[in-house]
């Protein structure tokens, strides 16, 4: 039974931290690009950060760049999201989802049939 858990969720102040987590189970990492969508209420589902199991490469949204880092730890079938300098417009629910063909842009572009795997999501919450 393939399964992603996202965990990590919570409330925090502006200017704050939190640090997501996408356990997998029911498939091998390898070769997948996992990452990770938002959706505002009353907004659109965004892409935020992929990363490529395979070779490290990631891809993150412009509105994260520089506060946001993805990692992946494949032994534990696991990638990280930590949010760091929190905004209240990053308030969201977070979904994980992964691909084993898609890359990139083309990660980020894909729509909810367009990916192999998602996860239910955690919701962020930024006050001000």
């Amino acid at each position: 039974d393939v399964q992603l858990q996202a965990s990590g969720g919570g409330l925090v102040q502006a200017g704050g931290s939190l640090r997501l987590s996408c356990a997998a189970s029911g498939f091998t990492f390898d070769g997948y690009a996992i990452g990770w969508f938002r959706q505002a209420p009353g907004k659109e589902r965004e892409g935020v950060s992929c990363i490529s199991s395979s070779d490290g490469s990631t891809y993150c949204a412009d509105s994260v760049k520089g506060r946001f880092t993805i990692s992946s730890d494949n032994a534990k079938n696991t990638v990280y999201l930590q949010m760091n300098s929190l905004k209240p417009e990053d308030t969201a629910v977070y979904y994980c989802a992964a691909d084993l063909d898609l890359r990139g842009s083309s990660w980020f572009k894909a729509d909810y049939y367009g990916m192999d795997y998602w996860g239910k999501g955690t919701l962020v919450t930024v006050s001000s």
